[in-house]
């Protein structure tokens, strides 16, 4: 499992250095009709396009992403299963805003929960998954706060599991978009199964998914959508084209219509005028590094996912990477942790630093080790 800190390198690292920007004319992104925006490739957590990212704004209900993270989270843990019923609460019935019209007094199932929750963006469902995960809806939001701390969402609050306004409620389109790669990060199969769903009948009520782009862009397969009248229309999307995945964050425009319009622009900009290069692939070993005081004498380095950068149409083959190590490396050496640094060039400029990271975990040595260390350290 990745440590806090190289979950947070991955997702918030200057990337486009302005050294490369002032010596090639990147390409111009689009202006869009929202208050926020910012667009990312996934599998470096590369920033190609920002407006306001890091202004606070009411996330609505995308706030429902947190809420399916601990979700997953909890079915992968064995906190609750797949197939189990749910009892309906009052809290839950009366929920306001959107619903899956579940009923009090009721079960239902965790699998229709999370469908009511992704696809009909029921507040309803929320409430009762929170329930079901936490006892409360107000333990639930304990947890979505220590959460977004794990996962380095720095300027998010939350107080409810669905979305519903709230002054301590908010969150930022930058922590929205580290949020969003998490859950397709750490539940991949999850968000195959749930977000690509175009519609959901239950209780005799079908009810179409509110992202427009799945029926418009094929390569789109989620993510979430949001409406309040203070947060404006609002979608996080994501679009998977060859091997590269974008993530598009859309806050505050004017109408459902435009947040399809303005999301699909943002991504069309970003396949169109990036191309992607892999440089290693998942768990590939980099390098093998010298560790000190540990039970093994070196720690494979490498990064536990696809590390596919973004570079200006036509300068793929001008990439070059190379690997500095943090010297001396001492252990205990966590798997995850941050251990190396790769640094990026394009056509002989900088271009972006990346964390390389532990593969695997180097426990201590005993004393006699530790003490031989010890002193060959001295000597070096």
């Amino acid at each position: 499992m990745r440590t806090l800190r190289s979950l947070r390198y991955i997702f918030v690292a200057l990337l486009l250095l302005p050294v490369f920007a002032a010596a090639q004319q990147l390409p111009t992104p689009p202006a869009l009709a929202a208050k926020s925006w910012l667009l990312i490739e996934s599998g470096s957590g590369q920033e190609l396009a920002s407006q306001a990212a890091d202004e606070r704004l009411e996330p609505a209900s995308l706030t429902k992403l947190m809420t399916a993270y601990l979700t997953f989270a909890a079915l992968k843990q064995g906190t609750i299963k797949i197939d189990q019923m749910i009892p309906v609460s009052e809290k839950a019935w009366k929920a306001q805003g959107s619903r899956m019209f579940i009923q009090v007094g009721t079960q239902v199932k965790v699998d229709d929960l999370i469908k009511g929750m992704i696809v009909q963006s029921g507040n309803d469902a929320c409430v009762a998954l929170s329930e079901a995960v936490a006892g409360s809806e107000d333990n639930f939001a304990q947890m979505m706060n220590r959460e977004a701390q794990r996962l380095g969402m720095k300027a998010s609050s939350f107080r409810n599991s669905a979305g519903l306004p709230d002054p301590q409620h908010y969150t930022t389109a930058r922590d929205l978009a580290l949020l969003a790669g998490a859950l397709i990060r750490d539940f991949p199969e999850d968000y195959a199964k749930y977000y690509s769903i175009k519609e959901f009948r239950y209780n005799n009520i079908t009810q179409p998914n509110r992202n427009r782009l799945l029926w418009l862009d094929p390569t789109v397969d989620g993510m979430k959508t949001g409406h309040t009248d203070a947060a404006g229309y609002c979608l996080i999307s994501s679009a998977k084209r060859g091997p590269r995945r974008l993530l598009s964050v859309v806050l505050g425009t004017a109408s459902d219509s435009v947040r399809a319009q303005e999301s699909l622009k943002l991504l069309n900009y970003g396949f169109q005028f990036y191309d992607a290069v892999q440089l290693y692939a998942k768990n590939q070993t980099i390098s093998s590094l010298k560790v000190w005081k540990g039970q093994e004498a070196v720690v494979k380095a490498g990064f536990t996912y696809d590390f596919i950068i973004a570079v200006p149409k036509g300068y793929g083959p001008k990439v070059k990477a190379e690997l500095v190590s943090q010297q001396p490396l001492i252990a205990p050496v966590a798997q995850g942790q941050v251990v190396a640094t790769m640094k990026v060039s394009i056509d002989g400029k900088p271009f972006g630093d990346y964390p390389v990271l532990a593969i695997e975990a180097v426990p201590v040595a005993g004393i006699f080790g530790r003490m031989i260390d010890t002193i060959r350290l001295w000597f070096n």
